[in-house]
């Protein structure tokens, strides 16, 4: 039995065609906020890429930048107790 897909989802609207390398102040306070908000919630890096038309790596990259501490991924960004960590 083969193992079932998971669901893409698909790109919100207010995401849709920005994802150039032309992105108006707008846009991207737009994205970052999007991002931190939702990613502090507990969406997934997956997930938000998907809703933001961006790759994973794009956003952490984009909130390092932005001035603030950006997103914690991996090993490192791993709180001890949490699941799949040996901290």
């Amino acid at each position: 039995m083969p193992y079932p897909t998971r669901p893409s989802l698909t790109v919100l609207p207010q995401f849709a065609r920005t994802a150039g390398v032309r992105q108006t102040p707008t846009q991207r306070t737009a994205l970052l906020e999007f991002v931190s908000e939702h990613y502090t919630a507990g969406r997934s890096l997956r997930e938000l890429a998907e809703l933001t038309g961006r790759t994973q790596s794009v956003l952490c990259t984009r909130q390092g930048t932005a001035g603030g501490a950006g997103i914690s991924v991996g090993r490192a960004g791993r709180r001890p107790g949490s699941a799949g960590g040996h901290v």
